[in-house]
C-alpha cells in the first residue's frame, strides 16, 4: 500500500519554444531515470519519440513518465506547447493535480502560454512558475513576473533572485532559506556551491523576501499577527503556509534558472515536493449522469472506495492499443474485469504498464492515485469512465473544441484505401480534435482539425507510420450559415392515400440566437393544439435540416426555432408526420429569414522585430485583419488582431519573409462573424459549382 501523500501527478505546459522538453529532460537526469540528456535541437529528447516531433523540434502529443525525487513518485506528463495540439494540454491538465508553467525569460508570457493557463484554471491545477532561459539575449525575470500578472491576472509569489542576467547568469538566490547558488561552467546540474548572497544583492533580497514571507502568512492569521509584531517564523511554517495557499490558487510559487545550462532545476523540483498537491489534497472529481450533469458525487481519492478511472489518451504504437488511464478510487488489478460506463459493455485487464516515454515497465497492481496505460483495451476512447462492474459511474466528460480546417485527401493507389481507412481509424481514437468525414459524392476523404500544422502532421503520420501516399487538395475554410431577420410562419404536411393517412401543422418563429448558441428549439404551445409527445419529433425534424443551410449547403448556427401553435388530427398525426413537416417548415423559411455565409476568425498573435512592425501590420490590413493591440517588448513587438481563417493560409512563409526569418506567430479559433458580400458570394457559387460537378 503506497502512501499517497508521497504521490505527484505534474503536468509541464509553455507556449512553443519556452523549454518545457528541456525542463522534462533535465528533470528525468536529475531524477536519475535516464543517464544521458537528450537534447530538442538533436531530436534526441527522451519524451519526443515520434519521427515528426525529431524533425521539427516541437512536441504533438503529450508523454507521460515516471521518476523519484526526495522519496516522492512522480508521474509527468510534458505536453505540446503548439496551439494546434492544444487539445493534449487540456486533456492532460484534466487528469493533473499540479503543474509546472515554463515560462521564456526573453519572450515572456507569449499567446499559448495564456492559453494553456486559462486552460488550467478551469481545471483548477495548482502550478508552480518555471521562467526559464535567463541566460539568453533580452531575458529578465521580474519583467516576465509582471507580465504574469499583468497578462494572466496571477499572482506570482516569487521565490528566488537571478545572480546575473543574460550571458552572466550564474546562478540563484533561494529568498527562503537566505543561500545563493553558483553553478561552475561544467554545465553539470550537480556542481553548483553555496555562497553568500553578492554585496549588491542583499537589500533586493529582503524586500523580496519580505513581499514573499507577508503574502505566504496571509494564509494563517495568527503567524501573520506575530509577524506583524516583529516574530519571524519559521521556515517550516512559511512553507506550509505557500503550499496552503498554492493548493488553493491564491498564489504561484515562482522560480528561474536555464533547463538547457543546468541551471535551478533542483529548486523546482524540491517546489514540486514541497507546495504542489498530493492526489488527496485536491478538489475529488465530480459525478455525472448519463446527460452530462454534475449528480453531486464525487469520486473520492482512496484504495478503500470502488475504482473509479478515467481514461484520458489512446496511443497506438508498436505493440498495440494503449489506454492512459489516472485512477481516482480504488485498485486496479491485472486480471480483473471492469465496466466502461459509457458504452456498457465490460472489458478484462490484461496487461497494464507504468510508461516511460515510449518504454514501459511491466505492473499488476495500480491504485488511487496512479497514471498507468492498458494495452490492448478494445472499445475504450478518450474520456470514457472505467469503473467497478457492480457500482457504475460517470466521471466529468472531457469536452473538445470542434475542426476549423478541412483538407480532401485521396490514396494515389487502390492499395492505399484500406491501409488508410485503419490508420484513420486508429488516429481518430488517439487525437478527438482530428475529424474524418467521406463525401459519398467524389469518393474523397475530408479531414478536419485545429490548423494548418495539425493537418500537415497528420498528412505525414499516413504517409510515414502507415505508409499510405496520397493526393492532398487544398485547405478548406468551415463556413457556416445563419440567419439575420426573425419569421413568423405556419406549415402544414398532409397525405391522403389510401389508409391512415399523415397530419402535422405547425406554426412557429424563427430567429437569429445569440453567437455561439448553435440551434435552441423552445414550445410556448398553450391548450394542447400540438400534444406534448410530438415536440421531440418537430425538435428532431429541425435539428436534422440545421446540417445544410440555404445558400451554399454549409451547417447551420445560431438559430431559434418556437414553436407557438399548430394543429393535430386524432387519427392521421403521428411524430412522423410532424418529423416531415419540420423539415418542410425549415425549407420554406430560411430563405425568407435572411440567410448569410459566416466565417471563422481566428486571434492571431504575430511577434515582430521592430523593424517590420509596420509591414507587418500593413499585410494584417490586406488580410482583413482587425488589428487588436500592441505591445513593445524588449527584443520585439506583439501584435494581436483578429483575421478571417480564409486569409491565413501560408501566412509563416510570407512572415518570414517580410522579418526576414525572424517573426513567428501563433492562431486560435476565436469566434465567426458573416462574411463581405463578396466572398461570400463567391464561397455560394464555389459550392454551387462543386453540387453541379457530382
Amino acid at each position: 500500500m503506497t502512501d499517497l501523500s508521497h504521490y505527484r501527478n505534474i503536468g509541464i505546459f509553455a507556449h512553443v519554444d519556452a523549454g518545457k522538453t528541456t525542463t522534462t529532460e533535465r528533470i528525468l537526469k536529475l531524477t536519475g531515470k535516464i543517464h544521458k540528456t537528450g537534447e530538442v535541437h538533436d531530436g534526441a529528447a527522451t519524451t519526443d519519440f515520434m519521427e515528426q516531433e525529431q524533425e521539427r523540434g516541437i512536441t504533438i502529443q503529450s508523454a507521460a513518465t515516471t521518476c523519484y525525487w526526495r522519496d516522492h513518485r512522480f508521474n509527468i506528463i510534458d505536453t505540446p506547447g503548439h496551439v494546434d495540439f492544444t487539445v493534449e494540454v487540456y486533456r492532460s491538465l484534466k487528469v493533473l493535480d499540479g503543474g509546472v508553467g515554463v515560462f521564456c525569460g526573453s519572450g515572456g508570457v507569449e499567446p499559448q502560454s495564456e492559453t494553456n493557463w486559462r486552460y488550467a484554471n478551469e481545471s483548477e491545477v495548482a502550478r508552480v512558475i518555471f521562467v526559464n532561459k535567463l541566460d539568453r539575449m533580452g531575458a529578465d525575470f521580474l519583467r516576465v513576473v509582471g507580465q504574469v500578472k499583468d497578462v494572466l491576472g496571477a499572482n506570482p509569489l516569487v521565490m528566488c533572485l537571478p545572480i546575473g542576467i543574460e550571458e552572466d547568469f550564474v546562478g540563484l538566490v533561494d529568498l527562503l532559506e537566505r543561500k545563493a547558488y553558483v553553478w561552475d561552467d561544467s554545465g553539470l546540474p550537480e556542481n553548483f556551491e553555496i555562497v553568500d548572497i553578492p554585496a549588491d544583492m542583499v537589500d533586493k533580497v529582503e524586500e523580496y523576501r519580505e513581499m514573499m514571507i507577508e503574502t505566504a502568512l496571509e494564509q494563517d492569521d495568527d503567524l501573520l499577527m506575530a509577524y506583524m509584531e516583529g516574530e519571524e517564523p519559521s521556515i517550516e511554517d512559511v512553507k506550509r503556509c505557500i503550499r496552503k495557499g498554492t493548493i488553493a490558487l491564491e498564489f504561484f510559487p515562482t522560480y528561474c534558472g536555464s533547463a538547457f545550462k543546468n541551471k535551478g532545476v533542483q529548486m523546482v523540483l524540491d517546489a514540486v515536493v514541497d507546495y504542489l498537491p498530493c492526489p488527496t489534497d485536491v478538489k475529488p472529481q465530480p459525478l455525472t449522469d448519463e446527460n452530462g450533469d454534475e449528480t453531486g458525487d464525487h469520486a473520492i481519492v482512496s484504495t478503500d472506495e470502488s475504482l473509479k478511472a478515467l481514461a484520458f489518451k489512446i496511443m497506438d504504437d508498436r505493440f498495440g492499443a494503449l489506454t492512459f488511464v489516472r485512477i481516482y478510487s480504488g485498485v486496479l488489478e491485472k486480471g480483473t474485469t471492469i465496466l466502461n460506463s459509457f458504452t456498457g459493455k465490460t472489458e478484462r485487464i490484461g496487461r497494464m504498464v507504468e510508461m516511460h516515454a515510449d518504454d514501459r515497465n511491466e505492473i499488476d497492481r495500480a491504485q488511487a492515485g496512479d497514471i498507468i496505460a492498458i494495452v490492448g483495451m478494445k472499445n475504450v476512447q478518450t474520456g470514457h469512465t472505467l469503473c467497478d462492474v457492480k457500482n457504475p459511474v460517470t466521471l466529468e466528460p472531457m469536452i473538445f473544441p470542434e475542426p476549423v480546417i478541412s483538407i480532401a485527401v485521396k490514396p494515389k493507389d487502390k492499395g492505399g484505401s484500406e491501409k488508410m481507412g485503419v490508420a484513420i481509424g486508429k488516429m481518430i481514437a488517439e487525437d478527438p480534435s482530428f475529424r474524418v468525414e467521406t463525401d459519398e459524392d467524389s469518393g474523397e476523404t475530408i479531414l478536419k482539425g485545429m490548423g494548418e500544422l495539425h493537418l500537415d502532421i497528420k498528412v505525414d503520420i499516413l504517409n510515414r507510420t502507415y505508409g499510405v501516399d496520397l493526393i492532398v487538395g487544398q485547405p478548406q475554410v468551415a463556413y457556416r450559415e445563419t440567419i439575420t431577420t426573425p419569421c413568423e410562419d405556419s406549415y402544414t404536411h398532409k397525405k391522403q392515400s389510401g389508409g391512415s393517412g399523415q397530419f402535422g401543422k405547425i406554426d412557429y418563429r424563427i430567429k437569429p440566437g445569440e453567437p455561439g448558441t448553435g440551434y435552441v428549439f423552445s414550445s410556448s404551445v398553450v391548450g394542447g393544439n400540438v400534444p406534448k409527445e410530438f415536440f421531440p419529433a418537430i425538435e428532431k425534424g429541425f435539428r436534422g435540416m440545421m446540417e445544410e443551410g440555404p445558400l451554399a449547403g454549409y451547417p447551420v448556427l445560431d438559430v431559434e426555432v418556437e414553436l407557438y401553435d399548430g394543429g393535430f388530427h386524432a387519427v392521421d398525426s403521428s411524430a412522423v408526420a410532424f418529423e416531415i413537416a419540420a423539415k418542410g417548415a425549415f425549407r420554406q423559411s430560411m430563405p425568407k429569414a435572411g440567410p448569410q455565409i459566416i466565417e471563422p476568425i481566428m486571434k492571431v498573435d504575430v511577434y515582430t522585430p521592430e523593424d517590420h512592425v509596420g509591414d507587418v501590420i500593413g499585410d494584417l490590413n490586406r488580410r482583413r485583419g482587425m488589428i487588436k493591440d500592441q505591445e513593445a517588448g524588449v527584443t520585439g513587438v506583439r501584435i494581436k488582431a483578429d483575421v478571417p481563417l480564409s486569409e491565413m493560409f501560408g501566412y509563416i512563409g510570407h512572415l518570414r519573409t517580410m522579418t526576414s526569418g525572424r517573426g513567428q506567430f501563433s492562431m486560435e479559433f476565436a469566434h465567426y462573424l458573416p462574411c463581405p458580400q463578396n466572398i461570400a458570394t463567391d464561397v455560394i457559387a464555389a459550392a454551387k459549382e462543386l453540387k453541379e460537378a457530382k
